[in-house]
């Protein structure tokens, strides 16, 4: 699978660049790059990858890529207003997550959702709404106060509600917001075995825990019961050996851990809305080989 490395016009100076595209071709190659990127996508449908989810997107998307995460959109042209269609995307460098100002307890919210974003978070249709004037207004503005708003931006969007992470644990490095040294353990042990028989109890054990104090703890720590997690995991990879090989399903299905072919294709629909020869399909149709000069092979 080619994965382009694009050349995005962040400069070592700027704090932030935002790219206007009027009447969007769309098309480009499934790539990433080392910057953050906010996506807001207008009067336009079609599918999107990102990270290792292929879904379908509408006349308002608002999307936040973390650094070198995939992700690419294709429009359909499936709209009567699509001669309307915009698309601005806000680049930042993937360093502010190490400025001291973010660092600091006010910037908690803002902190925590970029860490996020290396999963690829949706913004609900409220959210995006608000956000449209506030990034026309942006790209207005200069200097210290074009700063301002768009960490007010920022702000305002790490406190909204209903945020929907994209990409499975599978594509997400290791987050910067556990609570201790041992969740950090717990997370790469389950990592190194989560495609074997892994059950909460061999965990709870490795952690040093009873079963129902570490069920309390993992959910604590990652909002997700154990179960879910390793599900997650398990589809992640599914997803991950679907686009980037020609195994057969059955074949996927032990090689991520799943026990049954029935089961596997079962969770995969639960958690994907769509079956893994499906997915496997629209991946592939989706992913196109454009080239661009803003992009390069990786």
């Amino acid at each position: 699978m080619k994965v382009y490395r694009e050349i995005t016009p962040v400069k070592p100076s700027d704090v932030y660049s935002i790219a206007y595209y009027d009447d969007p071709q769309f098309g480009y190659p499934l790539h990433n790059h080392p910057e953050y990127e906010l996506c807001l996508t207008l009067n336009s449908s079609g599918n999107r990858i990102v990270g290792d989810a292929v879904s379908s997107f509408d006349e308002l998307d608002l999307v936040l890529v973390g650094p070198y995460l995939q992700h690419r959109w294709d429009d359909l042209g499936n709209l009567e207003n699509r001669s309307k269609a915009s698309v601005t995307v806000i680049y930042f460098d993937q360093d502010l997550l190490e400025c001291g100002l973010i660092k600091k307890e006010a910037f908690y919210s803002i902190k925590n959702m970029l860490i996020l974003s290396k999963r690829g978070i949706k913004f609900n249709k409220n959210i995006s709404k608000q956000t449209i004037s506030r990034i026309k207004h942006l790209q207005t503005l200069e200097g210290f106060e074009g700063v301002l708003e768009f960490l007010s931006i920022l702000n305002m969007l790490a406190h909204s509600s209903n945020q929907e992470l994209l990409s499975s644990p599978k594509f997400e490095s290791k987050s910067e917001n556990e609570e201790s040294n041992r969740i950090n353990a717990i997370y790469d042990y389950i990592v190194d075995h989560y495609t074997e028989r892994l059950p909460i109890t061999v965990v709870a054990e490795f952690a040093n825990m009873s079963e129902s104090a570490f069920s309390h703890f993992f959910k604590k720590c990652t909002n997700k019961s154990f179960t879910q997690f390793i599900v997650e995991l398990r589809i992640g990879l599914a997803c991950q050996l679907l686009m980037e090989t020609q195994d057969t399903i059955n074949e996927i299905c032990y090689k991520c851990g799943f026990n049954n072919i029935s089961n596997f294709n079962r969770l995969f629909k639960k958690y994907r809305q769509t079956t893994p020869l499906q997915y496997r399909y629209a991946f592939e149709k989706a992913l196109g080989n454009n080239s661009n000069p803003r992009y390069q092979l990786t």
